[in-house]
């Protein structure tokens, strides 16, 4: 499962990947924080992606993962818009018969998903001053 979204991300449709053998479910959920790196007030963030490309990327990363890591699903999805402080901006489900494999994964998936993607944000102050931030 592999999905660009403009709505709020439940992350219990990621468990669409899970099979019966899986002993080890690892997700994360990154949520917009109330401040930048810096401690600056953050209002929201805004999200664009170029749709095609991000989906073959979040495919090739998820075959990645099964070389690395072995018999692993993964699910990703990643929201576009703006997105409010407390609310969901990326989720990965990685789901393995063991929890090391299921861990690994996870961890591969999203920081190559934040390395590679073409994914942009948009950090939107308290203050009204806007600032894209650095990334793939």
């Amino acid at each position: 499962m592999f999905a660009i979204v403009t709505t709020p991300i439940d992350p219990r449709s990621l468990e669409s990947v899970v099979s019966r053998g899986d002993g080890g479910i690892a997700t994360f959920l990154g949520v917009v924080r109330g401040t930048d790196a810096g401690g600056k007030p953050i209002a929201g963030l805004w999200y664009e992606a170029f749709e095609p490309m991000a989906l073959r990327e979040f495919e090739s990363i998820a075959r990645e993962a099964r070389d690395r890591c072995g018999d692993v699903r993964t699910a990703i999805v990643h929201r576009v818009g703006e997105v409010g402080v407390g609310q969901i901006s990326v989720a990965v489900l990685a789901a393995a018969a063991h929890r090391a494999a299921a861990f690994d994964a996870c961890r591969y998936v999203i920081d190559a998903l934040k390395a590679r993607a073409p994914i942009w944000k948009q950090e939107r102050f308290l203050d009204g001053t806007a600032r894209w931030s650095a990334g793939a």
